[in-house]
């Protein structure tokens, strides 16, 4: 994937989006505080604290989650 079609999901409006590399993990950005953008490569911050370096040439897709139903969360 393009550095310029990460770069353009971080303008118009913020919304958390997944990471998904070639090798299936998965890097969710709740926040943009959590996600850099470098030349030719990203760094998103985990629940951990952990800083994961992902090279944009391994990055396949790039997805929105679906908003959470409120009432779908209530028992």
């Amino acid at each position: 994937m393009s550095i310029d079609k990460i770069r353009k999901r971080l303008t118009g409006g913020f919304r958390p989006f997944v990471l998904r590399t070639s090798d299936g993990r998965e890097f969710p950005v709740p926040h943009p505080e959590f996600f850099a953008v470098g030349k030719s490569d990203v760094a998103v911050v985990d629940k951990t604290g952990d800083i994961n370096v992902l090279e944009a040439l391994h990055i396949v897709s790039i997805k929105t989650p679906k908003a959470r139903n409120a009432a779908a969360t209530r028992h």
